[in-house]
């Protein structure tokens, strides 16, 4: 049975803009504001100041490069054109960016970013409908509307249209706004627009739910800050009317309370169980409360990535089958490692548990910073864990929500440091700052010192304006605790556990756990020095023995930092070929210059190559460097993995060169770094593989295309061999229609002649034996199926 959480009449107020309102029911917990807690160390005040003065500014230059703005221009009627940019939900990019440079104006003014955010508001008020319609794809009125928005309001907002979507990012944009800076332009936006939902949404009116959920989040921003319970009844509703006659995509397949696994679109989930924690603590509803706990421990103990990271699979951007945690193929979207983080604060604020703050903890750290590179304007959209140089950070995508995420993300990371119940101080996170918080019995300014996460002790002053009594609560990290996660997902190699060490004003104090927390409960008096030290050793992690693509292998920890091997650091630029002792002493050393400053690993290992002409394997002692995984891909293009061999049978040796690894390729796909898959040796497990890289040409339809070697020299072949990518029947490749293999004779293309009929088979090589010829380059001629795209995982030449 899951325990019951009791909720409580908290009578709590909350303050925005100067205006109270007193509610019943909310979290039993509280979170201290990020406003009230001013972070000032070397790890994440340098990151937040990146984003202010860098991130911010650039998202807001390609927001207005790639149409963003020139959408609510148009729907204003301030610009002419019907000109839209690609996607119905581009708005939430604007609305995101507001929402994220609010919160930078409040950790540091800003008065040429506010004027500017004015401004944004000024034109999304123009936009806006006289009843409160805000949705620039259809107020545009385009001669040809995009396909995805219906041709009347909400007619296909349950698949693909984003209204509600829209108008969710709205209200949180509208909520920060307002906190912010205490101006109601925004907010009387997102209430006209909420009103409007409350008009036409509900039992014997509109009942659809919304096909990408955000809206629920929004709604109950908005009635905490405006008490306009029908915004919450509003939430509630968009939660119960869900299912169960739609699509497992957008959890639509069941009834919310009747769901207990995570399925469908990682992003549209983790939204939607925030969404239900917030509406079970404002209501009390316990129904919601039991689906989602057991969604939690189906998503931490089967289906989350030791990055915290969750969607295993690009078909649908979604979470896999229980233990399908593919490395090379993750998906891990940014915007997914946030919708976790949101989700396991609320799962804290509810229950008061540590284990919720770890998963938090270990997606912030890894796979959701990841999410950004370190100079701040280049972003990853998926977070694989294994590269073969086929991944790097691009400056922007068609589709950009992960980047506007980050951007209204980062800044809001000091609001998860500490809580508040009554006269209970939740200390969840460790990063130097000084903060004011207000307990049930008395005010205290509280300063935290540390150089976490690459050192565990934390010194915490405590300063109250008064003496009182109250319960100082220590997260004590399961990973100091000799488990990286709840559950059995993962777990270290060595499990000896080293005592957590508290003293108070320099003298050892003996402390209660409770619920992952050392709990120390006294009279406070100013001056008081309480000092933590978390152990830090470098932890091998083991996955779970059904966790196949982790079979003999382990992954680097330290702290909350999870590592990976990167190739600029280890010899000839590899690491797919490296093994690893798990007896492997390791050694830990800071390197202030390296990567804006990290904790880098060293240890022995052996590097392992292919010989032409036998099955043995030459094999060499190397030294090997691993660093933290947020901070890969900061170099260019190269090999990472985060779970290392220790087993050389699950290494991938460097292969021995042949005629088509030498070559030079090049195709008819723009994506150079796709180019490399053809000739990369890697032989696939059958066509849909997308464990290592592949090269293809979606979206393209009907088209012809080519890939071509250009040999080193002259050589004589006779036969070609290709193993086509075919992800059906979900993705959009599929075998080619018909294919020609060509070879250079005096400058000219050639048609070979074919010994055996031309091949066209899924999961196999397609072997075309044909007459010798002498030449120095070959080219694939490929007819692209008419209703779908196609592409090549290997092309191997004898």
């Amino acid at each position: 049975m899951m325990k019951k959480v009791s909720f409580i009449a908290l009578g709590l107020c909350l303050q925005a803009g100067g205006v109270l309102f007193a509610q019943q029911k909310d979290y039993p917990i509280q979170p201290v504001p990020f406003t009230q807690v001013h972070v000032n160390d070397n790890f994440w005040e340098p990151k937040m100041e990146v984003n202010a003065s860098v991130t911010i500014p650039y998202v807001l230059a390609q927001c207005k490069a790639h149409g963003r703005v020139d959408n609510f221009l148009r729907a204003a009627k301030m610009e002419t054109g019907d000109k839209l940019s690609d996607f119905p939900f581009d708005d939430t990019d604007i609305y995101k960016l507001i929402e994220g440079a609010s919160y930078a104006i409040q950790v540091k003014k800003n008065p040429e970013l506010e004027r500017s955010i004015d401004t944004l508001i000024n034109i999304i008020g123009a936009a806006q409908e006289k009843d409160g319609y805000l949705y620039t794809f259809r107020t545009v009125n385009a001669k040809k509307p995009h396909e995805w928005i219906g041709s009347k309001r909400w007619e296909n907002e349950e698949i693909l249209s984003h209204e509600l979507y829209n108008a969710g990012h709205l209200y949180e944009a509208a909520v920060a706004h307002y906190q912010a800076t205490g101006k109601r332009t925004l907010l009387n936006i997102a209430i006209k627009n909420a009103d409007l939902l409350v008009r036409t949404f509900g039992y014997g009116k509109e009942e659809k739910y919304p096909g990408h959920q955000i809206v629920e989040l929004g709604l109950a921003k908005m009635y905490r800050v405006t008490g306009n319970k029908k915004y919450l009844d509003l939430a509630k509703f968009f939660l119960d009317v869900r299912g169960p006659k739609g699509e497992t995509y957008n959890q639509a397949d069941k009834k919310v309370v009747d769901q207990h696994d995570a399925e469908g679109h990682a992003v549209r989930a983790a939204y939607m169980y925030t969404g239900m924690a917030d509406v079970a603590a404002l209501t009390g509803n316990e129904q919601y409360l039991h689906a989602i706990d057991d969604i939690w421990n189906d998503v931490v103990y089967r289906k989350l990535y030791i990055t915290g990271g969750i969607g295993a699979t690009n078909a649908g951007e979604a979470f896999g089958d229980p233990y399908q945690l593919p490395n090379m193929s993750a998906y891990a979207e940014t915007c997914a490692a946030i919708a976790n983080v949101y989700w396991n604060s609320r799962m804290f604020l509810l229950h008061g548990d540590s284990k919720y703050i770890d998963v938090l903890e270990r997606t912030l750290y890894n796979g959701l910073l990841s999410g950004v590179a370190l100079s701040g304007d280049r972003f990853f959209y998926p977070n694989p864990l294994a590269s073969m140089n086929q991944h790097q950070r691009s400056a922007w995508f068609s589709c950009a929500c992960c980047i506007s995420n980050m951007t209204r993300f980062l800044p809001s990371v000091p609001g998860y440091v500490y809580a508040r119940d009554r006269d209970n101080l939740y200390v969840n996170l460790y990063m130097s700052n000084a903060s004011n918080i207000a307990l049930q019995s008395g005010k205290l300014d509280i300063i935290e010192a540390t150089s976490y996460p690459w050192d565990g002790k934390v010194d915490i002053t405590l300063n109250p304006e008064k003496a009182f009594d109250f319960a100082l609560k220590l997260r004590i990290p399961g990973w100091a605790q000799g488990k990286p996660i709840a559950g059995n997902l993962y777990a270290f190699a060595d499990s000896s556990v080293s005592p957590v060490a508290i003293t108070l004003n320099g003298k050892a104090v003996k402390y209660a756990t409770e619920k992952g927390y050392a709990v120390l409960n006294r009279k406070w008096k100013k001056g008081d020095v309480v000092s933590i030290s978390l152990p830090m050793p470098t932890e091998k992690v083991i996955a779970n023995d059904k966790v196949k693509d982790d079979q003999d292998r382990f992954a680097f920890q330290r702290g909350p930092i999870v590592y990976c091997l990167e190739g600029p650091d280890n010899k000839d630029s590899l690491v797919q070929n490296i093994t690893v002792s798990k007896a492997a002493l390791t050694n830990a050393a800071f390197k202030p210059r390296m990567l804006n400053g990290i904790e880098v690993l060293t240890m022995e290992g052996k590097g392992t190559k292919r010989q032409l002409n036998t099955d043995s394997l030459l094999k060499t002692n190397q030294q090997v460097t691993a660093i933290p995984y947020y901070a890969w891909a900061n170099r260019g293009p190269s090999e990472m993995t985060v779970w290392i061999p220790y087993k050389e049978s699950a290494s991938r040796p460097q292969p021995a060169p042949t005629i088509a690894s030498k070559a030079k390729v090049s195709a008819s796909v723009p994506n150079k770094r796709m180019w490399h898959a053809l000739n990369d040796q890697y032989d696939p497990q059958d066509s849909k593989d997308s464990s290592f890289p592949y090269l293809h040409w979606w979206p393209k339809k009907d088209t012809t295309e080519f890939v071509q070697y250009d040999f080193d020299k002259p050589y004589t072949v006779s036969e070609s061999k290709v193993y086509w990518f075919d992800d059906g029947p979900w993705g959009g490749c599929r075998i080619p229609a018909s294919y020609k293999l060509y070879y250079q004779k005096d400058g000219q293309w050639v048609e070979v002649k074919n010994t055996i009929p031309y091949e066209i088979a899924k999961d196999k090589y397609n072997v075309l034996s044909f007459e010798p010829v002498t030449t120095t380059a070959l080219k694939l001629v490929v007819q692209l199926p008419v209703d779908n795209s196609a592409g090549i995982h290997e092309w191997a030449v004898k």
